[in-house]
């Protein structure tokens, strides 16, 4: 089969698409053949060499994928069939024409969707469902403060805090993220490059501040965090793209507020991924489904084939997209 390598870290310019041996399923894993995978801000580290796979598995590149069952290893209990369409969260592989998935990890395609529209919905949906619900707590009424709000995890979170019946404000770096995040159901949003968000937070909230701030920037916003969060609030890092150093009196502040700080990473929570997959597929995937209200849907920003996954990086690594970006397998 087809995948995506690179022989030593580095820029995109060293990736490449070879030929490997297919994978073969193991006991209770399916096989999947592959249409689309999307591309996470996790790959761009990994190929930088500062994000490696966990042990066990695969060193392609891709979190997330969506296909056809082609094959069912021993001990399948009856769940999936051959020809199945279905989407997976993966702990690496997806880029490529075959992955082996565990069978609780597959969620089926919604209906009328596409497989590059579904490509879309496993990493960024299921990260941004345990942040609000398994981490966050989300009760409805609250505010939840979003930064990177037009990224592929940003435009779920959004739609799921409307969900939750809560209020979503955001940030983004442009105006044409913050439209594009308005349109997704942005009750406010901020341009974090010529605003100071915390004041515009708190003018918005009449002095409250948030309840919840989803932060994958980590560092450089510490301060302005803490200052536009609610006394009791929670503020949840996932992501350091700002750093991960702190100077100043963060635990004071934090403690004058009452406030908890927690972390999270999606791929190192194999334990709980097959119960987050169970509840993310009873409690939302009927809502991505023609005629339901409210209606999820996933945005694809670009759709690129395989042999273009460079070029996919660059505009990644660039942060151009709004919404994520889709790599398509071969037919």
């Amino acid at each position: 089969m087809l995948a995506v390598y690179f022989d030593c870290p580095g820029g995109p310019e060293n990736l490449y698409v070879k030929e490997v041996m297919k994978p073969h399923p193991g006991d209770g894993e399916v096989l999947v053949k592959v249409s689309a995978s999307a591309l996470n801000r996790a790959d761009l580290l990994q190929r930088r060499g500062k994000y490696p796979p966990p042990k066990g598995a695969s060193d392609i590149l891709g979190l997330e994928a969506a296909g056809s069952v082609a094959g069912l290893g021993p001990g399948c209990k009856g769940r999936w069939k051959i020809g199945d369409a279905v989407m997976a969260l993966l702990s690496g592989g997806g880029q490529a024409e075959y992955v082996t998935v565990p069978e609780g990890y597959l969620m089926p395609v919604p209906n009328n969707m596409t497989f590059i529209q579904a490509a879309a919905i496993p990493e960024a949906w299921l990260t941004a469902f345990q942040l609000l619900h398994f981490v966050g707590k989300i009760q409805k009424g609250e505010r939840v403060l979003i930064h990177a709000g037009a990224s592929g995890i940003g435009i779920a979170a959004i739609q799921l805090v409307r969900l939750a019946k809560a209020v979503p404000i955001v940030t983004a770096g442009t105006q044409e993220k913050l439209k594009a995040t308005a349109n997704a159901g942005a009750a406010a949003g901020f341009n974090y490059k010529n605003e100071d968000f915390s004041e515009k937070v708190l003018a918005l909230t009449q002095g409250a501040g948030v309840d919840i701030i989803l932060d994958c920037v980590g560092g450089s916003y510490w301060e302005k965090n803490l200052n536009c969060l609610s006394t009791d609030g929670r503020w949840i890092v996932y992501g350091l793209l700002g750093g991960g150093e702190v100077h100043g009196d963060l635990l004071a502040r934090l403690l004058s507020k009452r406030g908890s700080i927690y972390t999270s990473l999606l791929r190192s929570r194999d334990k709980e991924a097959e119960r987050l997959v169970k509840a993310f597929t009873k409690d939302v995937l009927p809502y991505f489904s023609g005629g339901t209200s409210p209606h999820l849907q996933p945005l694809v920003d670009s759709v690129y084939p395989l042999h273009e996954i460079a070029e996919a990086h660059r505009i990644m690594e660039e942060n151009k997209n709004i919404g994520k970006i889709v790599i398509e397998m071969p037919a």
